[in-house]
């Protein structure tokens, strides 16, 4: 199976590149957001690869990350969800805000994506939730939290919002110090929901 390109861009379309490898032209269909991140033709490039093999042809799809690999895999095993509608996903939000959209249960910005309606949307948030690229399933608390400054008092939104990121797979110090951050930004009245954004949005810093 091919896992990586490396190659030359010899022709860009509207949905898929050929790149140049020591003379193959390897057609790659790919997001809308990996194709305007390609270099112009004749310049060289490199594409995380996904293989498909079927009985009638073998496909390509290519990715300018590793993450937005993982999420195309992801997508797919979505009830409904094939390599159209995943890669016209991944061409509406990028890994970073698919991420952030599914830790908030945010269907509204998922939806934004062609051909996701707002009961697929539900069905992406709902299924995903718990398989995200890298991330954990665990819980924590404040309390749980080695000896890293106290962002707020035990309990409430804050520790609610600390327990969401390490539940991302953030390292506890790392999110009471975006969350700190977010409280300093949102005041101490702030929501769940608007400290586990502006968290993120700290940490993709």
């Amino acid at each position: 199976m091919i896992g990586k390109l490396k190659g030359v861009v010899d022709e860009l379309n509207e949905d898929h590149a050929i790149i140049d490898v020591h003379g193959v032209g390897y057609l790659v269909h790919c997001s809308g957001r990996t194709l305007s991140a390609l270099p112009r033709a004749g310049e060289a490039t490199a594409l995380f690869i996904e293989t498909h093999v079927r009985e009638d042809a073998i496909r390509l799809f290519g990715f300018a990350s590793a993450a937005e690999r993982d999420w195309f895999r992801l997508l797919q095993g979505v009830q409904g969800i094939g390599t159209k509608t995943a890669l016209a996903v991944l061409s509406t939000l990028s890994a970073s805000e698919l991420t952030q959209a599914i830790a908030l249960g945010d269907k509204t910005t998922v939806a934004r994506a062609p051909g996701v309606g707002p009961r697929v949307a539900t069905r992406i948030i709902t299924e995903l939730k718990d398989k995200m690229p890298g991330f954990g399933t665990g819980s924590v608390s404040l309390a749980d939290l080695g000896g890293a400054p106290a962002v707020a008092p035990a309990g409430g939104a804050a520790a609610d919002a600390v327990s969401a990121l390490v539940n991302l797979g953030y390292g506890a110090p790392q999110a009471n110090t975006a969350i700190a951050a977010a409280l300093r930004s949102a005041g101490e009245d702030a929501k769940t929901e608007t400290l586990i954004r502006l968290g993120l949005k700290e940490l993709a810093k």
